[in-house]
């Protein structure tokens, strides 16, 4: 069952919090931060992405750059930048995106239960990804950034969360890109006691965006454990920074195929080919988006197409078959074109629905690739029957919008 507990949160004054929080460290390079930061000395990017308090071109993995984080988020605690919550609490918060709204709990989460499962992913990790947040978190002994995680939808949460919404938010402000972000601290003893157990009676809790970030704090927290004779389990650094969102609020947005090349094939050796396992039916210049379940866009050569796979060709009974990931993965990047490491090969590029598929169409009429497949976005339940099966899910599966911005409030492990 999942453990959660309320927090001392480290954050900005409501004045400031325009100007401290950020997108996530991992959605934008060190130049965009850059870019991002500019004039601007409160911006939390100058502790998750302190390398641009540096020349251009310095190592963001260099010591220095990780001793600059440490010194940038004590100046901002001195400042009053950032300031910490006299008392343990719980907060909500919301985002809202095309004119849909989802209110999330934030907590913190428990080291043992990723380690033990309860927290279940979906995804594979990269040690190198791990290991830089991993120094990040360790160096700054805090918990930077959150993580975004679902919950089954749970009715009495709902009405713990509908309450706290009824008053003022703490911050109410839109982000460049568009999105609402909006802030509540739940402060009434009762509500905090009744979420802790309501959250003690789920049996599994899902990453949903940020496994390398799990990865990393619940690591880092069971590095400190390990290294503390004195060890009760009941320790700040047992905990680390996530937000959860009930299952039924989420919505995944598709994640689209490029590939560079096919494989040596003319366009018409291609569609013959798709034809041994999909309905293909020409659809002109016009985009086309997929529109339900095992139906694809394929975009060439100046013309969109809709690829229906063909009953037989997938296995609605296996969590792992079932998606259209698979099927693009195995029936057209891996048998016809030879693509087969999504994660290593140069001839396959990736993005995100959030972005529209006119940037398919333009990727490939500019001449930079040959062709775009669009997917049919996964569905929460998908993830979560993935998630509770111990599979794991292919490469580029999911897209989560919007990000969780990052400086609303940060944990510290002491």
């Amino acid at each position: 069952m999942a453990k959660i507990k309320p927090f001392k949160g480290v954050r900005p004054p409501q004045e400031l919090v325009e100007l401290v929080s950020s997108r996530p460290y991992d959605v934008l390079n060190s130049e965009e931060a850059r870019e991002e930061a500019a004039g601007n000395e409160k911006s939390l990017y100058h502790i998750i992405k302190p390398e641009i308090d540096f020349p251009k071109g310095t190592d963001e993995h260099a010591p220095e750059v990780y001793e600059k984080a440490v010194e940038n988020f004590r100046k901002f605690q001195d400042k009053g930048w950032l300031k910490q919550d006299q008392e343990e609490l719980y907060y909500v918060y919301a985002q809202t995106m095309d004119g849909r709204t989802q209110y999330g709990l934030v907590v913190g989460a428990n080291v043992d239960d990723y380690l033990n499962g309860v927290i279940k992913k979906h995804e594979l990790t990269r040690r190198d990804k791990e290991e830089d947040r991993m120094k990040h978190v360790r160096i700054n002994n805090a918990n930077l950034e959150p993580v975004f995680f679902a919950h089954p939808y749970h009715e009495e949460l709902d009405v713990i969360v509908k309450d706290t919404v009824k008053g003022k938010a703490e911050y109410d402000f839109v982000s460049a890109e568009g999105f609402g972000h909006h802030f509540w601290v739940i402060k009434d003893p009762k509500h905090i006691g009744r979420i802790t157990e309501i959250f003690s009676e789920m049996p599994y809790l899902y990453i949903a965006d940020g496994h390398h970030r799990t990865a990393a704090a619940a690591l880092v927290g069971a590095e400190k454990a390990k290294n503390n004779p004195h060890h009760t389990g009941n320790e700040e650094y047992n905990y680390f920074l996530a937000v959860c969102f009930p299952d039924t609020q989420l919505k995944i947005i598709d994640y689209n195929r490029l590939v560079t090349d096919l494989n040596g094939l003319s366009i018409e050796e291609f569609l013959t080919k798709l034809r041994q396992n999909f309905d293909v039916e020409e659809k002109g210049t016009e985009i086309y988006k997929p529109n339900a379940l095992h139906n694809f866009g394929l975009y060439v050569d100046g013309k969109w197409y809709s690829l229906t796979a063909k009953t037989g060709t997938y296995n609605d009974n296996d969590p792992i078959g079932v998606l259209d990931v698979t099927i693009s993965s195995d029936l057209i990047l891996r048998d016809i074109l030879n693509i087969e490491d999504l994660r290593s090969s140069k001839r396959v590029d990736f993005v995100g629905g959030i972005r529209g598929l006119g940037e398919l169409k333009r990727r490939v009429d500019s001449g930079e690739m040959k062709a775009a497949l669009a997917l049919y976005p996964v569905s929460m339940k998908q993830l979560m029957d993935i998630a509770d099966t111990g599979n794991i899910m292919p490469p580029k599966t999911t897209w989560f919008e919007p990000k969780l911005r990052s400086g609303l409030v940060i944990h510290k492990l002491d």
